[in-house]
C-alpha cells in the first residue's frame, strides 16, 4: 500500500481528489509523528472546503459522506487542526507528583505550552508534527449555542472504509505508529461525540 508523495506534498492517487487550500496551510512540517481524526461539524463537503478561506482552520484531507477523499492541505504543511494539547500523562497516568499538582492550577494555554516541552510520545501529536483527516458530520442540534451540548452525527460507513484505507496507507508511508492516531477529543478539550464513531 504505497502513497505516491510528489515533492509538493501532494498524495497522487485516484481515489484521492486534490482540492488544495493554500489558506489553511501554515508553516513547514519536518516531520510527522501523528494522525488526528476530526469531524467537521457542517453538512457537506462543499461547505467545508468553502470555509476555507483566509485564516481559516483546517486539516489536510477531508472525507465526504460518500467516502470520496479529498486532500485539502500539503503533507509537508502544518495546518491550525488540533487545538491546546491536554496532558497525556494524565490519561497514562503517568504524571510525576509535582507535575500532576502544577497542572491543577494550568490554564489550558499554559497546560499547552507545558505539553510543547515534551516530544511524542510523551504527549500528544500537535499541529506541528501531525497530519489531520476531517470526516463531514453534523452537530445537533443546530439550535444548540453551547457545542458541548451538541451530539455529532454517526460517521457514515462509506466514510470509514475510506478512512480505513488513508490511516492505513499514510500510517506505512510515513512510518506513523497506530499508536500515534487519534480522535480529535482525546488529544484537545473538544467535544466528546467528535468522531466517536470512526474507525480504523
Amino acid at each position: 500500500m504505497v502513497l505516491n508523495i510528489n515533492a509538493l506534498g501532494h498524495v497522487l492517487d485516484p481515489r484521492i481528489k486534490l482540492s488544495i487550500r493554500p489558506h489553511i496551510e501554515r508553516g513547514p512540517m519536518l516531520h510527522v509523528q501523528g494522525i488526528i481524526v476530526h469531524q467537521t461539524g457542517s453538512p457537506t463537503a462543499q461547505s467545508t472546503l468553502n470555509g476555507y478561506g483566509p485564516r481559516a482552520n483546517g486539516a489536510h484531507l477531508l472525507i465526504d459522506k460518500d467516502g470520496t477523499i479529498y486532500q485539502t492541505a500539503s503533507l509537508l504543511k502544518q495546518t491550525a487542526h488540533v487545538g491546546r494539547l491536554r496532558a497525556r500523562c494524565i490519561a497514562r497516568s503517568s504524571c510525576s507528583p509535582t507535575e500532576a499538582r502544577a497542572f491543577v492550577n494550568m490554564s489550558p494555554s499554559a497546560r499547552n505550552r507545558h505539553e510543547m516541552t515534551k516530544q511524542v510520545p510523551d504527549r500528544y501529536p500537535s499541529n506541528e508534527d501531525s497530519i489531520g483527516i476531517e470526516l463531514v458530520g453534523q452537530a445537533f442540534p443546530l439550535s444548540e449555542s453551547r457545542s458541548d451540548k451538541q451530539t455529532y452525527e454517526a460517521v457514515t460507513s462509506a466514510q470509514n472504509a475510506s478512512l480505513k484505507w488513508l490511516v492505513g496507507a499514510l500510517a506505512m508511508q510515513l512510518g506513523v505508529p497506530m499508536t500515534e492516531i487519534f480522535r480529535h477529543p482525546v488529544v484537545s478539550q473538544k467535544n466528546a461525540t467528535e468522531a466517536a464513531t470512526a474507525a480504523w
